[in-house]
């Protein structure tokens, strides 16, 4: 027995009654699982038969490997790459059936029936085609009006902002206020009633709702700009009202377009100011539609009146006004001619001084005139008689002009047109002329 204050001597384990033994303790297994399939017994396995060694106690020979299968020779270029498999398909065969098609084809049950041969490319006569009916429902569906095309219609309403134009299309077309003329209009509904017929111009072409932008006053400038043009070439003279000025000169109004006469080309240039208001008698001097410039002369048209009055074959009276290496310049009152060296008289001069001097008044025939470049060529030569007269007997020769001229006439008429580029005598005047307007000697 321990004493006080030491601690009680350890004791032995007892052993456990429920073991089989009374020695150490053994170690537990762990649970063991097998599964087993019913369906599917477990054969036992057949005990593999062991090798008997040859009669004679000769070694066995060593096993023979599997061989591999023979392969065939690669086929020629020309049967890999034939096409004679694809003859009569058509591109739906070769692009097979629709991923729809196909899942539809997966869902189905197998059919024993035999699959169908393959049906021949079907060609634009088998289907039910009418030519008409197609190219009738492209015209009821082509879109109606092309930028700068100009179009007929009818009014079918007028807005606070425009007016509404029907002009075949699946929408109306529609004109913007603005648009709706050159002068100033008070009214669209008295100026456009409802059923008028109008002829307008498309200036842009349909939306995605179908409606187009159409102009009047597009189409009345582009009818404006063809007329002046045409004026124009035939050189003719308008009259025109001034209405406002500035300090370049005056503007006025022709066919709805708005014109400018520089002070330089007016009579009464110093006082332009007091001209609004009164018309004047204008030549054209430019006209671009494409600039928008209109650009009129008072003194042109003044000159364009006077050649009016000038034909070929014409006897006129004027004054030296200068004296040129090349010939004379002669005013003809408001316009001047040119009378040229080789014109003067038959016979040879020496000096241009012998014949005529400057203010020296003289009659001469007309053998050309061009209004456009303003160029009026003369003779002196076709009066006279015999060459050299009118170097002695110049008073004489004026005297006797009205009736010498009929004769020079004659000789006009007979005489054949000359052609472009010729180097003849007769074509010299016209030639300087060119040269004096050119260089701005012409006075």
């Amino acid at each position: 027995m321990a004493g006080p204050g030491k601690p009680a001597p350890l004791q032995p384990r007892r052993p456990d009654p429920r073991s089989p033994g009374t020695g150490a303790t053994q170690p537990r297994r762990p649970p063991q699982v097998v599964m087993l399939k019913k369906d599917e017994p477990k054969a036992p396995a057949a005990a593999a038969p062991e090798a008997l060694p040859p009669p004679g106690g000769q070694a066995a020979a060593p096993p023979v490997p599997p061989q591999a299968p023979d392969r065939k020779a690669p086929a020629p270029d020309e049967e890999r790459f034939s096409l004679a498999e694809l003859e009569g398909m058509s591109m739906a065969d070769l692009l097979g059936p629709s991923p729809r098609e196909g899942r539809r084809g997966a869902q189905a049950e197998p059919s024993s029936a035999p699959t169908p041969a393959r049906s021949a490319g079907r060609s634009v006569d088998d289907f039910d085609f009418d030519e008409e009916a197609f190219l009738a429902a492209l015209d009821d569906n082509e879109p109606v009006g092309t930028t700068g095309d100009v179009v007929k219609g009818e009014v079918i309403g007028a807005e606070s902002d425009g007016v509404y134009v029907d002009i075949g299309g699946k929408a109306p077309g529609f004109m913007p206020k603005r648009e709706c003329g050159l002068g100033v209009i008070t009214s669209l509904k008295e100026r456009f009633p409802k059923g008028l017929p109008v002829e307008v111009l498309v200036t842009r072409e349909q939306n995605a709702e179908g409606m187009v932008t159409v102009s009047v006053r597009a189409l009345e400038l582009r009818k404006s700009w063809e007329k002046v043009i045409q004026l124009d070439k035939e050189g003719q003279v308008v009259q025109v009202k001034v209405n406002g000025f500035n300090r370049g000169g005056v503007t006025c109004d022709l066919e709805g377009l708005r014109g400018f006469i520089p002070r330089s080309q007016l009579t009464e240039g110093e006082q332009h100011e007091a001209l609004v208001g009164k018309t004047l008698g204008v030549a054209f001097l430019e006209v671009n539609p494409q600039t928008r410039k209109l650009v009129l002369s008072e003194k042109k048209a003044a000159t364009v009146a006077r050649f009016r009055d000038l034909e070929v074959g014409q006897l006129v009276e004027g004054q030296v006004s200068a004296i040129k290496p090349y010939g004379f310049f002669v005013d003809l009152g408001g316009v001047s001619g040119l009378l040229h060296h080789s014109s003067v008289t038959g016979a040879a001069l020496r000096d241009l001084r012998e014949a005529f001097q400057p203010g020296d008044r003289l009659q001469a025939l007309i053998t050309e005139v061009d209004p456009q470049r303003g160029r009026i060529a003369l003779n002196t030569a076709l009066l006279e008689q015999q060459p050299g007269e009118l170097l002695i007997a110049k008073e004489q020769v004026f005297a006797e002009a009205q009736e010498r001229a009929g004769r020079a006439r004659s000789l006009l008429q007979r005489r054949e047109p000359r052609k472009p580029g010729e180097a003849q005598e007769a074509g010299a005047p016209e030639a300087q002329a060119a040269e004096a307007v050119e260089e701005g000697s012409e006075p």
